[in-house]
């Protein structure tokens, strides 16, 4: 399959209701977009991405007015946050349309649901009139691309077009927010804080990791997700980086002094959000570079710092800890 690179929404609109795939930008990371009405569109991210089945896609809409097509009902707390929020970093899940192909909700009863705040995919939305299912535009499992071309890099001759739109701002997926039950259960730390959500409503609750043997209700639950092919591994302070490791080693956090020897590649972030900007494009430098173990610094688990660990958890998997 040949990747058109494209600039115009309205091809991509196009693409999309001819069964195609297209990545495409958003505020969080690159995400890739099949007609969610059409069954065999949304089969076909799964196979580009490597994707197991059991793993839920998210519905992208241009606006409220379109939670009819893939919502039965809109609970009042999702009303709440999607007033506040959306256009924006949130996704809601509420219960599904029962038109909506089973293969988008993983055969749940459920769906995520988010409005995207980007000026491309917006266009893009606004042009196709209807949802698009989109997780993001990497192999399962992989950092999630904030560029179009690491887009291109990961799924170039897999999926029909990539539309341009420039970096991510934020770099991290959405926040999600379980709103079928009261009080809304926070699925997924991202750049809408809890602080944020219960400035809007009073109560949240955090979710419990389902067993192996039950489904999931968001991605990023089950799976080991956002990990390069170097090990990564979370320290408090850059001296904890050996010495033996340094000249194939890569380091990333908010504080740069103290190693006893340099790393190969080195990121001083400004703040949190920077960091977290920065993290997933870090990665995959890293990996051209041949790096074999990242470096990532803690930071503490307050506002979008939570989002962040949340990441850096999964990207070190079992290796967390050890050296």
């Amino acid at each position: 399959m040949e990747t058109r690179i494209t600039r115009s929404p309205r091809l991509a609109a196009t693409i999309l209701r001819d069964g195609g795939l297209v990545a495409f930008p958003t505020e969080t990371v690159y995400g890739l977009g099949a007609d969610a009405r059409q069954a065999r569109a949304v089969e076909s991210i799964f196979a580009a991405k490597g994707r197991p089945a059991d793993n839920p896609l998210i519905v992208h809409i241009a606006g409220r007015t379109q939670l009819a097509q893939v919502a039965a009902t809109v609970p009042p707390s999702a009303e709440a946050l999607l007033a506040r929020f959306a256009p924006g970093p949130l996704t809601v899940i509420v219960p599904r349309h029962p038109d909506l192909p089973a293969v988008v909700t993983a055969g749940l009863d459920t769906v995520g649901v988010r409005i995207p705040n980007h000026p491309v995919a917006r266009a893009m939305l606004t042009a196709f009139a209807g949802p698009v299912a989109a997780p993001s535009a990497n192999r399962s499992g992989r950092p999630s691309p904030t560029t179009w071309p690491a887009v291109a890099e990961e799924l170039g001759g897999r999926v029909d077009a990539i539309l341009q739109g420039g970096a991510s701002a934020i770099g991290l997926e959405s926040t999600v927010l379980d709103c079928t039950g009261e009080p809304p259960v926070i699925l997924r730390e991202g750049a809408i804080t809890r602080e944020a959500l219960l400035a809007v409503w009073p109560q949240l609750a955090d979710a419990v990791s389902p067993p192996p043997a039950e489904p999931v209700r968001s991605p990023g639950q089950k799976y080991r997700h956002y990990a390069p092919t170097a090990k990564v591994i979370l320290v408090d302070h850059p001296q904890e980086v050996p010495a033996r490791v340094a000249p194939t080693a890569a380091y990333i956090g908010l504080t740069h002094r103290g190693f006893v020897v340099k790393p190969q590649r080195v990121r001083r972030c400004r703040d949190i959000a920077d960091y977290a900007q920065s993290l997933f494009r870090f990665f995959r430098a890293c990996e051209k570079l041949g790096v074999r173990h990242i470096y990532c610094q803690r930071v503490p688990e307050t506002h979008m710092g939570r989002a962040l660990m949340d990441r850096l958890r999964r990207a070190a998997g079992a290796e967390e800890g050890s050296q």
